[in-house]
């Protein structure tokens, strides 16, 4: 056996093993962080030895990619200027991540075939999470012995409050797509029970009573309404059902109405008051003291109990008077656009700007191509997870990174596809689906 045929072996199989590992992430992904890690890190070093030894370089040079080493490269430089060696470190493992969604956009999920292996995997994490949520609020505790949250939540598998956001993840690729299937036969049956599914799916949402996910699901029913034709009177109607279902909170679960609506209102009203205004207002003091690369990762932890940043933006100032500095103060800023902004300055914020928009245009367009269904579920997917209006979890820790850079790299894959299957005039699969 040659030297070259050596090597083909190996890459084959180390191909098919990364790809094993990528199907049971989600599963990892809700237990397990530390092994989803691996698997992330696996696959990135993985990818990069295959690119390597096979001199296929050109994938890292075009699109997305160079904008997310340009900002990856500032949050480097950040960190070396104003953190520690380990916050160095930490930063420098960051580029695992935007190397995993490239890996599985350009080699792991490469056929069709992948892709709908990923998607049954991730309907199965969604089906646990939805049945954990549903067990919890029936019989008062979970598969594990555990209660509600003290305020209320429904904290489904977790310990915490932790199964809006990966559900919101899920919702529309892993769970969405079969009752829109279903919209789209002639059946009537079919079209009445997949207008009940959306209404559960969106009511088990509602009674999770958090806030954020609930509201950024909403949004992506009204997405799912604009991009999906076929599909817009079901999706209106389960629409009108969650609504419904809110208002009806208060008799089927008040914990959840208090947190979702009169908790809720009550912030919005008195916003720069809050804790989440706060915490705006000390990121954005942050940016205006280090405009151009930020403070490095991990930078408002560690410097928010700093006066300086309390008071530095002018028309701020009556409003944190009299505040305790902690008010402003968390481990991260709460929304992925700040927490660019004051890891990697305006500069980094700009290239992160540039990433997104990129990922938006390639999976809308794949989504307007394609008659298949995913891609405008992964492209709704991408618009909620990267919704500059929204209170998120800190982007590069790896309970959030993993569901996100699973998801761009996910659709990308699938828009590679279309793109692909188009320009052979080979059609677009097995999907049913009509923009």
């Amino acid at each position: 056996m040659t030297v070259k045929n050596i090597f083909m072996f190996c890459d084959a199989n180390l191909k098919k093993l990364a790809f094993v590992l990528c199907v049971f992430l989600p599963f990892f992904q809700l237990r397990g962080r530390a092994i989803a890690d691996l698997i992330i890190l696996f696959i990135g070093i993985s990818f990069l030895l295959h690119s390597f030894f096979n001199k296929r370089y050109y994938c890292l040079l075009h699109g997305w990619f160079p904008y997310a080493m340009g900002l990856w490269g500032l949050i480097v430089v950040s960190s070396t200027l104003n953190g520690s060696a380990h916050t160095l470190m930490e930063s420098i493992a960051l580029v695992r991540y935007f190397v995993f969604a490239k890996a599985l956009e350009e080699w792991l999920l490469d056929s069709r075939q992948k892709q709908q292996w990923l998607g049954l995997s991730v309907t199965l994490a969604g089906v646990w999470l939805i049945s954990q949520c549903w067990e919890q609020y029936l019989f008062g505790v979970n598969i594990w012995g555990y209660a509600r949250w003290k305020d209320g939540a429904l904290t489904g598998p977790f310990f915490e409050p932790r199964a809006g956001p990966p559900l919101m993840v899920i919702m529309f690729p892993g769970l969405m797509i079969y009752p829109m299937r279903m919209v789209q036969a002639k059946e009537p049956g079919k079209k009445l029970l997949a207008l009940g599914v959306m209404s559960f799916l969106l009511l088990t949402m509602v009674i999770i009573g958090q806030r954020m996910p609930a509201l950024l699901v909403l949004f992506g029913f009204f997405l799912c309404a604009l991009l999906v034709k076929t599909t817009r009177v079901p999706v209106i109607l389960a629409t009108l059902s969650g609504f419904v279902g809110l208002a009806l909170l208060p008799f089927l679960s008040p914990p959840a109405y208090d947190k979702l609506v009169l908790h809720f209102v009550q912030q919005i009203g008195h916003f720069s008051q809050s804790a989440y205004g706060q915490i705006y207002m000390r990121a954005l003091n942050m940016v205006h003291a280090h405009p151009l690369l930020g403070v490095g990762y991990n930078g408002f932890r560690a410097h928010c109990a700093e006066t300086t940043y309390v008071y530095g933006i002018p028309q701020f100032a009556h409003l944190v008077a009299g505040q305790e500095i902690a008010t402003g103060c968390n481990i991260h800023p709460h929304n992925i656009y700040l927490e660019i902004a004051t890891t990697a300055g305006l500069a980094g914020l700009l290239l992160f700007v540039c990433t997104v928009l990129i990922w938006w245009k390639t999976l809308f367009l794949a989504a307007l191509a394609s008659k298949e269904l995913m891609p405008s579920m992964l492209f709704i997917t991408l618009c909620m997870l990267f919704w500059p209006l929204a209170s998120t979890s800190s982007l590069f820790t790896e309970r959030t990174a993993g569901w996100v850079f699973l998801m761009v790299g996910w659709g990308l894959a699938q828009a590679r596809a279309t793109s692909g299957t188009q320009s052979t005039g080979t059609g677009t699969g097995t999907g049913t689906g009509t923009h």
